[in-house]
Order: C-alpha cells, then sequence, then structure tokens
C-alpha cells in the first residue's frame, strides 16, 4: 500500500530554515506529481506547493513563494521541501500527498494519499 512518511518538522525562530522530508513507499513514484499542504489550528488544511512527476515543474503559494523551495528525489522516492525565513504565521502541521496526476496541481481534490504529518513551529 502506499505510504508517506514526513519528517524534519521542529520549533524554531522567526527567521530560521528547515527542510521537511516525505519518503514515499509502495508506488511508482516517478509517474505522480507531489505536493505540500498545511494545516494551523483552527484553519482549513492550505496548498503550499507542488512538483511535477518528473520535478522539471514546481508551482508554490503567493504565500511562500521566494521563501519555500519544493523539489525530489526519484531515485530515493522522496519529495522535500526547503522553508527559509520562516515566519511565525507559517506554524502548522506539513502534509505532504500524491497527486493522481503528474502534473503538479494546487487542488486538493487532485491528491488521494496523505502522510500522517509534521510539526512545525516558528515563534517570534
Amino acid at each position: 500500500q502506499v505510504r508517506l512518511v514526513e519528517s524534519g518538522g521542529e520549533l524554531v525562530q522567526a527567521g530560521a530554515s528547515l527542510r521537511l522530508s516525505c519518503a514515499a513507499s509502495g508506488l511508482t513514484f516517478s509517474m505522480y506529481a507531489m505536493g505540500w499542504f498545511r494545516q494551523a489550528p483552527g484553519k482549513e488544511r492550505e496548498f503550499v506547493a507542488s512538483i511535477s512527476s518528473s520535478g522539471s515543474s514546481t508551482y508554490h503559494a503567493d504565500s511562500v513563494k521566494g521563501r519555500f523551495t519544493i523539489s525530489r528525489d526519484n531515485a530515493k522516492n522522496t519529495v522535500f521541501l526547503q522553508m527559509n525565513s520562516l515566519k511565525p504565521e507559517d506554524t502548522a502541521v506539513y502534509y505532504c500527498a500524491r497527486s493522481r496526476r503528474s502534473y503538479y496541481s494546487s487542488s486538493l481534490s487532485d491528491y488521494d494519499y496523505w502522510g500522517q504529518g509534521t510539526q512545525v513551529t516558528v515563534s517570534s
């Protein structure tokens, strides 16, 4: 079965950097676009970034553009989210997800498998 396991979340101060990883198993990883989403307490889950199956195309939410970068290593079945210049409003549980498509997407409905999430907390 498909399994997605996120790691790398922790408590950091504003301005710090973190790199999240998501290790995938049980799928032909290179066939699917992948995405990162986040959910803060009391808020809906929101799109952060997505990457095409080959890694050649990416799309980032306006709120993180220029600070976060999504990437993937198809040889290691892993997708990454490099987060720089973190702000308190970035505090959330971060989830990776597999898209049904090969091209990037910001729509939650395009994603069918989700990880358990990793907590990122940014203090001011």
